[in-house]
């Protein structure tokens, strides 16, 4: 368990939505194998996860498409222990940080924390850049009711009618 989580827990768990992806090193098995090890978090329970998903690269474009899917967990983890937990499950796949939107082998980002908006130097909540991300809205659909309001954006079927770019295609 990291250090943090013992002292940054809530009374009561927390609906919150964490997106994975991947496109290094078997993505397929690097996706599903987060998905897996978020069960092991403490204080944390699994409530389901979406279908795969194939999305090309977003940004840095000469790179391998990705695979994405999207988490819904029950955590009673404050958002700052939660984040490190996932930047630890990164770190146990190999995860390198050369450039931004460069390639992976593990990206674990917290999507929604409850209906907790903030914004730090670590962490911003709800996550910036969801509304362009097909890759992020499609699987969130499959474990969330489309009505889902994400706090100061609007719900997620708003959130894909409207975004930029390419969709993401089940796999």
């Amino acid at each position: 368990m990291n250090p943090a989580a013992l002292s940054a827990q809530h009374l009561e768990p927390i609906t919150a939505y964490i997106g994975v992806g991947s496109n290094l090193a078997d993505p397929v098995h690097q996706v599903t194998s987060a998905l897996n090890h978020l069960e092991a978090f403490p204080e944390t329970r699994l409530v389901a996860h979406s279908h795969l998903y194939r999305s090309p690269p977003f940004g840095h474009l000469d790179q391998p498409d990705f695979i994405n899917a999207v988490a819904h967990i029950e955590t009673t983890l404050d958002p700052e222990a939660l984040l490190a937990e996932l930047l630890s499950l990164e770190q146990a796949h190999g995860r390198v940080r050369l450039f931004a939107n460069g390639p992976r082998t593990l990206d674990l980002d917290i999507l929604m924390y409850g209906t907790e908006c903030r914004q730090n130097a670590r962490l911003t909540l709800p996550h910036p850049r969801l509304a362009q991300r097909s890759f992020v809205l499609l699987p969130w659909l499959d474990v969330a009711p489309e009505t889902l309001m994400v706090p100061g954006q609007g719900t997620i079927a708003k959130l894909l009618a409207n975004c930029p770019g390419p969709l993401a295609l089940p796999l």
